[in-house]
């Protein structure tokens, strides 16, 4: 009886993991027991498990590498866990007003929504290609599931369609790399490939895998040229889903390429910086310019998210500590501009629906004053204009870049933010010069909380959140390194 006990308390850094896959099992028994009408009952006690793991992630930090160093639990883990867990919390909030409507009212898709969550914290403490594939698997079978939720809208079922395709191709291309790496170091284990690369150093071979398990990851956070499945799956899938995959598994899949190249691949840190450095400029030009010409809202939201992971791998490019927290703190900004900006396109509903394109927002500061307010709040800040936290994610970003001397990206990069004002500003301009063209129904209370919570923390960033975010990401990066 004490050795068992004493192996269970051995299993702590995995403790927040099994209590998110053992709420799930509960969780899918009691769908099955109750009938449709109460799926919003497994939903509300889904957002309190993932928001009571988050607390459980923050109150009982516990370091250590268990199952056979496949599994490591650091500062850096915890800080990402902690954005992954509220994202999904979120993104579950906000499918909950008029659930019918977006397709979301069945219980499964909390269901999904908790194995994606728990697939996208085992990638954040991958210590092993094995595990990482399991995480990265496991997050992705339950996202195809959810873009394609709504089984009677064309749209949703060609968008998971399209997701599970590209989906496949990247795995392959993930496995393909993951192989290559294990045939030339002889280790699948993270800890050991980086001895392997120090003592034998760089080779052909190595490079080839490096390349290929960076492809896979850089499809999972959407950078160019591994982008092409965004636009039409944020597009054609019901809009709560959209906003889970623009903020959770993004954070999650960064997590897991930080930890790859600033940990696993350090000794041929000159690499892989060529090929992140590439993604970068690649993501950051290519979203500025394909989102001026984009009508349907979604998509425009899904370059621009393609641009800030551009933005956010500034920070990588660099190769530093001061780029790692960078990297942490813009991850942590995103998320809730993402959350905010959701909560505003949720909030602009008519009889006939959700808004589809940037047109239907006509008027909206005359109809809906606050959601308008809130709207243009966050756009202002996905430009990056001080004194809002979007500025001072990418100030620093931009700051790691030009300490390493990496002037170019840098500039380039601020040139991309003047490119994409055009089609953010053009979004305001809607809302409050144009004549209204239709009415908007009213707005639930919990969006209007969402709205409220993440402009105060959006334009407040700096009085408020903006030191101590900023003690949590160096404390995250510094026990990376």
């Amino acid at each position: 009886m004490v050795s068992d006990i004493t192996d269970f308390a051995s299993l702590a850094p995995a403790y927040p993991e099994m209590v998110v896959a053992i709420g799930a099992v509960i969780l899918l028994l009691l769908g099955v027991v109750l009938n449709k009408e109460r799926s919003s009952l497994v939903a509300m006690l889904a957002i309190v498990l993932l928001l009571g793991t988050a607390v459980l992630v923050m109150a009982r930090p516990v370091d250590g590498v268990i199952f056979n160093g496949t599994f490591i639990a650091d500062g850096f883990a915890r800080y990402m866990k902690v954005l992954v867990l509220g994202g999904s919390a979120f993104s579950l909030m906000l499918a909950l007003p008029h659930a019918v409507e977006n397709g979301t009212h069945k219980w499964e898709y909390s269901i999904l929504v908790l194995l994606a969550t728990l697939g996208m914290m085992m990638m954040v403490s991958a210590n092993d290609l094995m595990s990482l594939y399991i995480g990265l698997e496991l997050q992705s079978l339950a996202l195809y599931v959810l873009a394609a939720i709504k089984r009677d809208d064309p749209k949703a079922t060609e968008a998971g369609l399209k997701y599970f395709v590209l989906g496949a191709l990247s795995s392959g291309m993930l496995l393909y790399g993951a192989s290559l790496i294990y045939g030339f170091t002889g280790h699948t284990n993270l800890q050991e490939i980086v001895i392997a690369i120090a003592n034998q150093g760089r080779s052909i071979g190595l490079i080839f895998g490096v390349v290929f398990l960076l492809a896979g990851v850089a499809f999972k956070i959407s950078a160019v040229p591994f982008h092409m499945w965004t636009p039409d799956v944020y597009e054609g899938a019901p809009t709560p889903v959209t906003a889970l995959f623009a903020t959770a598994p993004k954070v999650a899949a960064m997590a897991l390429m930080v930890r790859l190249v600033m940990d696993t691949f350090q000794p041929i840190a000159h690499d892989w910086q060529q090929i992140v450095i590439f993604l970068s400029i690649a993501s950051m030009v290519l979203a500025a310019f394909a989102a001026i010409g984009q009508k349907s809202i979604k998509r425009l939201i899904a370059y621009s998210s393609i641009g800030h992971v551009g933005f956010a791998l500034v920070g990588l490019s660099s190769g530093t500590e001061g780029g790692i927290e960078g990297v942490a703190i813009y991850m942590a900004i995103y998320v809730a501009m993402t959350v905010g900006l959701f909560a505003c396109l949720l909030s602009l509903r008519t009889a006939d629906g959700y808004v589809e394109n940037i047109s239907d927002m006509a008027g909206a500061a005359q109809k809906r004053p606050f959601v308008a307010a809130i709207m243009a709040v966050m756009m202002f800040s996905l430009i990056g204009m001080p004194p809002l936290a979007g500025f001072f994610a990418k100030w620093h970003v931009f700051l790691a870049a030009i300490d390493a001397q990496l002037y170019l990206l840098a500039v380039i990069g601020v040139l991309a933010s003047a490119v994409s004002a055009f089609y953010y500003l053009r979004v305001v301009k809607t809302m409050y010069f144009d004549e209204p063209v239709r009415d908007f129904v009213a707005v639930p209370n919990e969006l209007n909380i969402i709205m409220a919570i993440s402009g105060f923390l959006v334009i407040t960033y700096y009085f408020t959140v903006g030191s101590p975010l900023a003690g949590l990401a160096h404390i995250a990066a510094g026990s990376l390194l």
